[in-house]
């Protein structure tokens, strides 16, 4: 099985970054989690980043608020697929400064980027990569999926007998 780090650019990004955790534990993937910042431990990243492939790593999520240069920094120094979480920080322009930053990746230097604060479905992408080469991660999100419907058909059932009333 596939292993993802999760990493982050401060320890107050942890909040938004542990729905990208619970998604990988709900579905059984390994991981780790760290604090890697681009901006105040730049040797730390362009450690991390080196030697992330020889550690078993598959896939980088890399949360960053701010400026967000994490997951595009640590993009240029792997091959590693590398998915960037927007974070709404205290210092940010409602988001779009992070979201710019991640998304706006020159040629040459992809970055998956999900939606601000959506770290739930970087996890969700990180296994959907994953499961091409694990049939037991395609398994855990068949049937995460399957759930999600059940879920959806047992509301609109919900929802459409309070009609009746």
């Amino acid at each position: 099985m596939g292993k993802i780090a999760i990493i982050m650019g401060s320890d107050s990004d942890l909040p938004i970054m542990q729905s990208a955790a619970e998604i990988l534990t709900e579905l059984n993937i390994n991981f780790e989690i760290t604090v890697v910042s681009a901006h105040r431990t730049p040797e730390r990243m362009v450690e991390f980043a080196k030697i992330a492939r020889r550690k078993g790593f598959d896939v980088i999520i890399a949360g960053a608020g701010g400026a967000a240069h994490l997951p595009g920094m640590v993009a240029s120094l792997t091959t590693l697929p590398v998915i960037g979480v927007p974070i709404k920080s205290s210092n940010s322009i409602d988001g779009w400064d992070s979201i710019l930053s991640i998304l706006q990746m020159p040629n040459g230097i992809p970055v998956a980027t999900v939606a601000l604060n959506g770290a739930k479905n970087a996890g969700l992408l990180a296994a959907r990569i994953l499961s091409t080469q694990d049939k037991e991660v395609a398994k855990s999100l068949k049937k995460y999926h399957n759930s999600m419907r059940r879920s959806v058909l047992a509301k609109a059932k919900k929802v459409e007998n309070m009609q009746k009333k």
